[in-house]
């Protein structure tokens, strides 16, 4: 009798152990995923880290001092409908959709789909991977607004991607819900940026309980039409444009490549309550941004009053 008690005792043990979460150190990463759900693929700017130019950035990844960084990409899963999607398609496309299979989801195609924000390298070149060169794939659909869908068709080497049928380009509109899948859907709007070949979208990523803003590129938050703060307070997610920390950080005038500091960001809102900073992500970081270091003070300080900063690997349930 004793040693069938302690026999059930045992079992029911094991049994509550395996229906548990495993404790980790970061809260963004459940052991058990929702079934809809945003994960960070990338964090950097279009150039990457460690980053062209830099041969020092180079030397310390090498040396494990500090890690590499890929550009800014999202991947968005349905694990209800076995559908993933990539936001970006990015020059590190194939390791990013290799880690979508691997670690999230593995599906009969490569992705579902991928949306582009805007015409900027870090943005869209991952396609070459898609072409004859490389995969060689079949119909991936491509979600694109009209001036970028104009863009890819009339020029090449993206227009073999069309002609070869590598690719199969969706118009989407500004306003205009897109709907994925029964759960999630998609509305793109235009942010102003340097539209040398292309408009610029930002995108916000509907769930059933949860909501995403997604924007990477964006002049000053001053030229947008819409209210950032506003903006932030209606979603639970703010992935927003982190490109530098301030002025002088670039031995440039940067001017040249206007984007909306963090700490003019945070200044914008350094009323709000810590609720409406928290829902505050940072990314695209630039190489030169010290904000990209997670020993960086002065984020350890913003963290402090709620601001979060996009890690590779965070999940965002939806």
């Amino acid at each position: 009798m004793k040693s069938n008690l302690i026999f059930l005792i045992l079992s029911i043990l094991i049994i509550s152990c395996k229906n548990e979460k495993v404790s980790t150190n970061d809260e963004s990463i459940p052991l058990i995923k929702p079934n809809q759900y945003l994960t960070i693929l990338g964090i950097t700017q279009d150039g990457g880290f460690p980053h062209i130019n830099n041969t020092k950035e180079f030397e310390k990844v090498k040396e494990g001092v500090i890690g590499k960084e890929l550009v800014v990409s999202l991947g968005l899963i349905d694990r209800k409908e076995n559908k993933k999607f990539l936001f970006e398609a990015t020059p590190d496309m194939p390791e990013q959709l290799a880690i979508l299979d691997s670690e999230h989801l593995q599906s009969n195609t490569i992705i579902h789909g991928i949306f582009l924000t805007h015409a900027h390298i870090g943005h869209y070149t991952g396609l070459m991977h898609l072409g004859r060169e490389a995969m060689g794939a079949g119909n991936i659909r491509v979600f694109a607004m009209p001036k970028m869908k104009s863009f890819l068709e009339s020029n090449g080497p993206w227009s073999q991607l069309v002609n070869l049928n590598n690719i199969n380009i969706s118009a989407i509109y500004a306003d205009t819900t897109v709907q994925l899948t029964n759960a999630v859907k998609v509305v793109p709007f235009i942010v102003p940026h340097r539209d040398e070949y292309s408009e610029t979208v930002g995108y916000k990523i509907i769930g059933n309980e949860k909501t995403a803003l997604f924007i990477p590129d964006i002049n000053k938050w001053s030229l947008w039409e819409k209210d950032i703060v506003e903006e932030v307070k209606n979603v639970d997610y703010a992935l927003i444009d982190a490109t530098f920390f301030k002025d002088g950080e670039i031995p440039r005038p940067m001017s040249e490549v206007p984007h909306p500091f963090i700490e003019e960001t945070t200044t914008i809102f350094s009323r709000e309550s810590s609720a409406t900073k928290s829902k505050i992500i940072f990314i695209h970081f630039n190489h030169s941004n010290p904000a990209i270091n997670k020993n960086y003070s002065e984020r350890i300080a913003l963290e402090k009053q709620g601001y979060r900063f996009a890690s590779f690997g965070d999940i965002l349930p939806l």
